[in-house]
């Protein structure tokens, strides 16, 4: 008796289901199958922003006193936040070199171009740039020796290796 109501129940929804009704003027759209993968979910805010951030080449303690919170705040935020925090975004995207919409998954982030952009170096130059300058000339002095240590070092393995 039970079997034989299932099988009236199914019998009567797969009637329903092959039913067509149509209001009159307004067109239906076609059926379209249900495709058989699901797309792959959009990464988190907290996994986007821990990828930019790595991107980036930044520390968790770099970018949060950029951003002027605390680290744990941050480690907060890459984590267990599902919601990005609305008075940080324009900081965060600043300081990652990102726009907000890259930051909220709103557009991909663009496509590498074979250049690594170096952010922590970029940042280094530029508290080189305000400092006085005889302490930049010793700074620039350091780096041309460093340069060149490196450009003999070159040419002796080269010189081996001939």
């Amino acid at each position: 008796m039970v079997r034989r109501n299932v099988h009236s129940l199914y019998m009567h929804s797969q009637a329903i289901a092959q039913t067509s009704f149509t209001i009159s003027g307004v067109p239906t759209a076609p059926e379209r199958p249900m495709p058989k993968r699901k797309a792959p979910e959009a990464a988190t805010f907290g996994q986007r922003l821990v990828a930019l951030r790595k991107a980036a080449a930044m520390t968790q303690q770099e970018l949060a006193d950029e951003v002027g919170v605390s680290r744990r705040m941050l480690a907060y935020y890459e984590g267990q936040s599902e919601h990005p925090p609305t008075t940080l975004l324009p900081a965060l995207a600043q300081a990652l070199h990102v726009s907000t919409d890259e930051l909220l998954g709103l557009t991909p982030p663009p496509k590498p171009n074979g250049r690594v952009r170096d952010h922590r170096m970029q940042r280094r130059l530029q508290q080189i740039a305000g400092l006085p300058i005889e302490e930049r000339r010793q700074i620039m002095q350091l780096v041309d020796a460093f340069i060149e240590r490196g450009q003999l070092k070159r040419r002796a393995a080269q010189g081996e290796s001939a």
